[in-house]
C-alpha cells in the first residue's frame, strides 16, 4: 500500500475516533470512568499523524536511493528529503497540481513517479525541459544544438563493484555535477517499449534525439552507463513530479554523508 495512503487512512480513523469523544462519549460518560482504549489511542496519536501528514504531504518527505543510478551525487543507501512545494502545491496521496509554484529546471535533482508504474518513486537529473531538443551521441549530450560543457576530473571507484569509471563534471543551467561513464559500455540505449510521444525520438547505434513535449521533462541519471531513465521509458509528465530532492541527512553505510547536493 502506498505509504501517504496509509498515513491517510490512520489520520480518518484516528481522527474519527478524536471527534466521536468529543462530540458524543465524553458527555455521557461519568467523570471517573475510563476512556475505551480505542479512544485513548486516537486522542494520543491522532495529532502526532496529522503533523506527519501535512509535513509529509506538503513540506518534505522523506527518499532512501535504491539503485546506483544516480552516483556520484547520490549513493546507495542515501537518506535524502525532498521539497514537496519546489515547483507546486498537491493534493495528497492523488498528487494532483493545486497551485502552481515553480517549474523544474535543467540540473534540478527531482523525485517523480514513475511512468510506467506510477505506485513507485524514481529520482533522476532533469537534463530537458518542454521543448527542449535533447541528442546524445557517443555519450555526449547535446542541448538545442549546443553541446553541454563537459571536463573529465579523477576516475571514480565504484566500491560495489570495485571498478573504475570515467568522471566528468557536467555543467546545466549554470550547475555543475558530476557524471560517470563507462568506456565499454554500448553508446545506444534502445526502449524496451513503446511509451507516449515516441514519435519525438530517433534512435541509431550512437544514441538518440529527443524533442520534449510540452508539460513533460527528459529525466538521465548521472551513472549515465548503469541508469535505466527517460532513453529506456521516455519523458515524464507534469502530473507525474513528486518533488525537489536537495539534502542527504544518513547514510548508515557512510556516516560522513550529510548536507546539500546538487
Amino acid at each position: 500500500m502506498n505509504f501517504a495512503l496509509f498515513l491517510l487512512i490512520l489520520l480518518v480513523v484516528t481522527g474519527g475516533g478524536w471527534a466521536i469523544e468529543a462530540a458524543f462519549l465524553r458527555k455521557g460518560r461519568p467523570v471517573t470512568a475510563k476512556q475505551p482504549w480505542w479512544v485513548e489511542y486516537s486522542i494520543s496519536f491522532f495529532p502526532v499523524i496529522l503533523i506527519v501528514f501535512l509535513l509529509r504531504s506538503f513540506l518534505v518527505e522523506p527518499f532512501k536511493i535504491p539503485s546506483s543510478s544516480m552516483v556520484p551525487t547520490l549513493l546507495v543507501g542515501d537518506f535524502i528529503l525532498v521539497n514537496k512545494y519546489t515547483y507546486a502545491i498537491r493534493l495528497p496521496v492523488a498528487n494532483r497540481k493545486l497551485i502552481a509554484v515553480g517549474s523544474p529546471e535543467r540540473g534540478d535533482v527531482m523525485v517523480f513517479r514513475f511512468p510506467e508504474d506510477p505506485s513507485l518513486d524514481y529520482i533522476k537529473r532533469v537534463v530537458g525541459i518542454p521543448g527542449d531538443r535533447i541528442e546524445y551521441r557517443n555519450k555526449r549530450l547535446s542541448l538545442n544544438g549546443a553541446a553541454v560543457p563537459l571536463r573529465q576530473v579523477d576516475d571514480y571507484l565504484s566500491k560495489e563493484r570495485m571498478q573504475f569509471s570515467r568522471r566528468y563534471v557536467e555543467t546545466l543551467n549554470g550547475v555543475e555535477h558530476e557524471i560517470l561513464l563507462d568506456e565499454d559500455a554500448p553508446a545506444s540505449m534502445m526502449p524496451g517499449r513503446a511509451f507516449p510521444f515516441a514519435g519525438n525520438c530517433n534512435y541509431n547505434t550512437n544514441g538518440l534525439a529527443c524533442t520534449v513535449p510540452p508539460g513533460h521533462y527528459f529525466m538521465m541519471g548521472d551513472n549515465r552507463d548503469n541508469s535505466s531513465d527517460s532513453r529506456v521509458w521516455g519523458f515524464v509528465p507534469d502530473d507525474n513530479i513528486v518533488g525537489k530532492a536537495f539534502f542527504i541527512w544518513l547514510n548508515l553505510n557512510e556516516l560522513g554523508r550529510f548536507g546539500s547536493f546538487r
